[in-house]
């Protein structure tokens, strides 16, 4: 047996002991955890390398993909040598890194990694079971993302440490590469495998075969680059057969319209330029949600971690579905499946509205409870919504049992327990205040706040009565004493505004145009300027022009030549001009 002390597994935090034995390794963390182990039989080839800590031992397993053995010394090279060729009859390939720091290169799709190489040598590698999603996020672009863990976690629950499930490497550390982007130009032709060799005819076939491939197509490199990454990535072929499929579902967020294959543990959303494949145990809430226009409905899933699009987050999926709109179909699933796992929950056969259909299939795979909107609440309209605005985006507010939520731009989830005062409010001038009113609402412990804006005067009732149900505190600043000192307020300011204070006059749009306090502000700038235009046509055409010139207050001047040759006592013999 050979042992060696201080070394990494897969990038974890903490160092651990790997030994070496013929039936195969393993390694145990120092301060104590999980043992991770390797059967002979699985060891496919070993490559050595410079890496972070000293020097990597990389292991292509068979069936686990790629297993990083980190912090050995130089000296240590001779003793793994030679137990890999006795024990496993396997030689340590030794590989030197590109250290130039370009750029760009070329990429190299091997069993078990993918290969950025700088003048034949790997820049980089990245394992297949880190990659989560894949898609193009330009013509000659694609976009990788990577797993993100919380706390050392993945979704499964499992510790760091292992290559047994995906991004569980990205989890070990603080600092977490999440997206890498490739740009990749021009065209390239796509290979087809060819047949096993089992003769001397099936060399003559796969000749035929090599021409025929010969004939296919050159398509967009970037294409093939983003096909070849999502079927070694295993991104696109979920594990196991699609349950059901809904095609060209209208989504909110992320805007666009999507398929959904339903699978076993996870489900995907197949749109023409973004796919995603998400697994049942991120979905931590789901909401059936009737929207005002009695014609769709929103079904909304609370995702962690959220989804990705690029640098932007989706904690939210908002599908939009029509209420008329009915679907038939039937599971792909055996009686044996359906009966043993899903009893109860879900059934072989459903001809119901689409939007039912989906809940049923989603609460049935996912286990979640489906929240709807709270029976202590219906607006004035009798509708489970409330229309307002988050600063400028406009939506839907609900008012559920134990949480409030806003749909669909940004989605907001706010839980009950965690609100402290919710103050009613007018805000705006005086026309707008009478119809409208904001809510802001206060959460414990200074975790901010949130305002919904422009909500509809008939609604204030309505929603007293549901924060009385709830125990919420609320506060209401809409009395009639406070709206009308804001409305004097408003008065005030317009009879003093002037040109000195005009910058704190509050700005009522075109109303503004129509008070007479303005137009006096600037009485004599505007009588002068059109006193000149008058004068001018006055030479020109005759003199009734001339006559509103002087039917000002006599504060402007006439044209600039005018003014310079003619005295004052002129203006009387104007007038008796015009008078004859």
């Amino acid at each position: 047996m050979e042992s060696f002390d201080n070394v990494y597994l897969d990038l974890a935090k903490n160092p651990g002991k790997c030994k070496l034995a013929e039936s195969g390794l393993g390694w145990r963390p120092s301060g104590g955890g999980d043992t991770f182990t390797l059967d002979s039989n699985n060891i496919g080839a070993a490559q050595w390398s410079r890496a972070a800590k000293g020097f990597e031992l990389k292991i292509l397993s068979r069936s686990s993909g790629v297993v990083q053995l980190d912090g050995f010394d130089q000296e240590d090279f001779e003793r793994l040598s030679k137990a890999f060729k006795i024990w496993y009859g396997i030689n340590i390939e030794t590989r030197e890194h590109a250290l130039r720091g370009w750029n760009w290169g070329k990429a190299e799709f091997t069993k078990a990694e993918l290969s950025f190489n700088v003048q034949n040598r790997p820049a980089f590698e990245i394992p297949y079971s880190e990659i989560t999603n894949t898609n193009l996020a330009g013509k000659n672009e694609v976009a990788v993302e990577f797993g993100l863990g919380a706390d050392g976690t993945t979704a499964s629950g499992q510790p760091a440490g292992s290559t047994k499930n995906r991004g569980r490497k990205a989890a070990a550390c603080a600092d977490e590469l999440v997206e890498m982007r490739f740009y990749i130009p021009g065209t390239a032709v796509k290979k087809e495998k060819a047949p096993k060799e089992e003769g001397e005819e099936d060399e003559e076939e796969k000749e035929e075969d090599g021409e025929e491939e010969e004939e296919v197509e050159e398509q967009n490199a970037a294409n093939l680059f983003y096909e070849t990454l999502m079927d070694k990535a295993e991104i696109g072929d979920v594990a196991g057969d699609t349950f059901a499929t809904f095609l060209d579902i209208l989504h909110l967020t992320p805007r666009g319209r999507f398929d959904i294959d339903m699978y076993e543990s996870s489900f995907r959303l197949r749109g023409k330029t973004y796919d995603y494949k998400i697994q049942y145990s991120s979905i931590k809430k789901f909401f059936l949600l009737p929207k005002n226009d009695d014609t769709h409905t929103l079904i909304v899933l609370g995702l962690d971690p959220p989804l990705r699009q690029g640098q932007t987050r989706y904690p939210f999926l908002v599908m939009q579905l029509k209420l008329d709109e009915e679907i038939s179909l039937e599971l792909n699933m055996t009686d044996d499946l359906l009966e043993s796992q899903y009893k109860d929950k879900l059934q072989s056969r459903y001809e119901e509205p689409v939007h039912q259909v989906v809940t049923k299939i989603f609460r049935g795979l996912s286990g979640k409870k489906v929240i709807m909107p709270s029976k202590d609440f219906v607006s004035h309209h009798g509708h489970s919504g409330v229309k307002c605005s988050i600063k400028a985006n406009e939506g839907l507010l609900y008012f559920l049992d134990k949480s409030l939520i806003f749909v669909p731009k940004p989605a907001t989830y706010i839980q009950l327990e965690n609100v402290a005062i919710i103050t009613m409010s007018r805000v705006g001038g005086a026309v707008s205040a009478s119809r409208t009113f904001d809510i802001t609402v206060s959460l414990k412990a200074g975790m901010g706040e949130h305002q919904f804006s422009n909500i509809n005067r008939e609604e204030q009732q309505p929603l007293e009565e549901y924060f009385k149900a709830k125990n919420i505190r609320f506060k209401n600043e809409m009395t009639e004493d406070h709206s009308s000192s804001l409305i004097a307020a408003a008065l005030e300011n317009e009879q003093m505004g002037s040109s000195d204070d005009e910058g704190v006059r509050p700005d009522r749009g075109s109303a503004d145009e129509d008070e007479e306090s303005i137009d006096e502000d600037f009485q004599t700038e505007t009588d002068s300027d059109v006193a000149e235009e008058f004068d001018s046509d006055h030479e020109s055409s005759g003199g009734s022009d001339a006559e509103m010139n002087d039917a000002s207050d006599g504060g402007g001047d006439d044209d600039d030549d005018d003014a310079m040759s003619e005295a004052e006592d002129s203006r009387p013999k104007k007038k008796s001009k015009v008078g004859k």
